[in-house]
């Protein structure tokens, strides 16, 4: 049968997005139609906004070789603003609304990953077009704060740079603030506090790569780095122990656990204010498609990230039977790439719920991402944990 487009009855679709003028008979992927185009708005203008470095990244120069000395930078060169302007950008705005009038944290995560990745690509390049390119991943999430409520009618900005360098990893600090008219102090308008950790990767090899020094300037980059470099040594040190348990830890589950076969086993002398932790998970599943993959065509970090926060919002609310408040997210640990094509598993449980406040009971959720082709058994990808209202005592069975 013959499409005929000139029929009335004939609505053609072409795509809203434009090449910004680049040739379309080109062989070079246009910048507008690169991976960014499907995630936010803001993660999109930061793909675009190192574009010479990215497409050095996407077609690097053949045996090009890596680079042969380490330079020394400030956390001053890295560092990088984004603005929102939601108080007059009304589709801006509407695209980051949520049901109650905040904005979206999911969409949020995404553009602090983006942020974090364009941060780490200004503090590792070399400026010279004639080496390879490291390979940047994002690593891990060490701690998510919100400190307010962000509104969706007040302009935002993200500010970040890099406060700390190792070998081959690197931790960037961002702070969202959002400053309402009474508020003089400008510590008092950070909205969200979060420090993402990335490595760096030998593109040819995938062996970790030497990353550029840094140097901090001021006292108060003195004082981030000295933080900083404190959490890298916790962090290792709570891999080598985090098998052990510790005695109180041991207390407090001995109880939870004998009242959780009370449970199982005779139900109707169970506490009727408590519920079995398998009773409190839920599971989401989707193919990780190619509109969801980043620059290295492996799945864009934010968008797992935003998926696993709105399905552990979900079951905080589920399970209290209130909208819930976000207060943190605990750690983020991305442990293997999730590629274009693999089928992707989110589970959530409520893991523990705490009454210190009885008008604001915590929960703590945790997501789980398991990874799997149809001949290949799953992996673990990226547990995430989540603090929110709660109503009930949960117990382990």
């Amino acid at each position: 049968m013959e499409l005929n487009c000139s029929s009335p009855k004939t609505i053609p679709v072409v795509s809203t997005f434009t090449a910004n003028g680049s040739d379309s008979s080109s062989t070079r992927k246009p910048i507008s139609l690169w991976p960014g185009m499907y995630h936010s708005p803001v993660t999109n203008a930061l793909w675009e906004a190192r574009s010479k470095i990215f497409e050095r990244l996407l077609d690097p120069p053949k045996d090009a070789p890596p680079q042969s000395e380490l330079l020394t930078k400030t956390p001053s060169q890295s560092r990088t603003t984004i603005f929102y302007n939601f108080s007059s950008d009304y589709i801006l705005r509407e695209q980051y609304r949520d049901p109650w009038n905040e904005v979206r944290m999911g969409m949020l995560l995404e553009d602090l990953d983006a942020l974090a990745g364009t941060i780490s690509v200004k503090h590792c390049s070399d400026d010279d077009s004639t080496t390879r390119p490291l390979l940047l991943v994002t690593a891990a999430v060490d701690k998510i704060v919100l400190k307010k409520p962000i509104s969706v009618d007040i302009d935002l900005k993200i500010v970040g740079s890099v406060i700390w360098v190792g070998r081959s990893s690197i931790e960037i600090q961002l702070d969202v603030i959002q400053s309402l008219k009474e508020e003089s102090d400008v510590s008092h308008s950070v909205a969200l506090a979060a420090n993402f950790i990335f490595v760096a990767r030998d593109s040819k090899t995938g062996k970790a790569a030497a990353v550029n020094r840094l140097s901090p300037e001021t006292e108060r980059e003195k004082f981030l780095f000295e933080e900083a470099e404190a959490r890298s040594k916790l962090r290792k040190k709570k891999r080598v122990d985090r098998r052990k348990l510790e005695n109180g830890e041991v207390n407090q589950l001995e109880p939870l656990l004998a009242e959780g076969r009370i449970f199982c086993d005779m139900p109707a002398l169970a506490d009727r204010d408590s519920i079995l932790l398998r009773d409190t998970r839920l599971e989401n599943a989707l193919i990780c498609q190619p509109q969801q993959r980043n620059i290295h065509g492996r799945i864009f970090g934010g968008f797992l990230m935003h998926r696993a926060f709105e399905l552990a919002f979900s079951t905080a609310y589920v399970f209290a039977g209130l909208v819930p408040c976000f207060l943190e997210v605990d750690h983020v640990d991305f442990l293997r790439p999730v590629d274009v094509g693999d089928f992707l598993r989110l589970t959530s449980c409520v893991l523990y719920t705490k009454l210190e406040n009885p008008d604001q009971p915590l929960i703590n959720v945790e997501v789980v991402a398991h990874v799997t082709r149809p001949e290949i058994r799953s992996s673990e990808v990226k547990p995430c944990k989540m603090h929110c209202y709660r109503t009930k005592k949960l117990l382990c069975s």
